[in-house]
């Protein structure tokens, strides 16, 4: 389960951090800078940001469920692949503004995750 925390945890990365940078680069001074100014994101940033806050919502129970899967002893690497992987197109149907089938997508996702508590009791 190493590998599924640290992926978590990279993906983690590039949707508070590095997809909204590369996304916003021509506001790299306010970047750079104090930010004391408001900028204008671009609707890509803004649904990376949108898309961030909404990971936020499930890598904690994500990074849980694994913690203990560890402790336990107990085989839920598949599953946690799957949900990294319904993660990962979340995302990028996001930021492209695929509404229907982003929704589900996040249900899939989240259906994934009682998968990973089901298997814990």
């Amino acid at each position: 389960m190493t590998h599924e925390i640290l992926a978590a945890l990279a993906l983690l990365m590039v949707h508070i951090w590095l997809l909204p940078m590369i996304l916003n680069l021509s506001n790299a001074t306010w970047l750079l800078g104090n930010r004391d100014d408001p900028v204008e994101f671009s609707v890509l940033t803004q649904r990376a940001k949108r898309a961030a806050a909404n990971f936020m919502e499930t890598a904690p129970v994500f990074l849980t469920l694994a913690i203990l899967a560890s402790i336990q002893q107990v085989d839920v690497a598949e599953l946690a692949m799957y949900w990294l992987g319904l993660r990962v197109v979340y995302l990028i149907l996001y930021v492209a503004g695929v509404a229907y089938i982003r929704s589900l997508v996040w249900i899939a996702a989240l259906v994934v995750l009682a998968m990973m508590a089901m298997a814990l009791m």
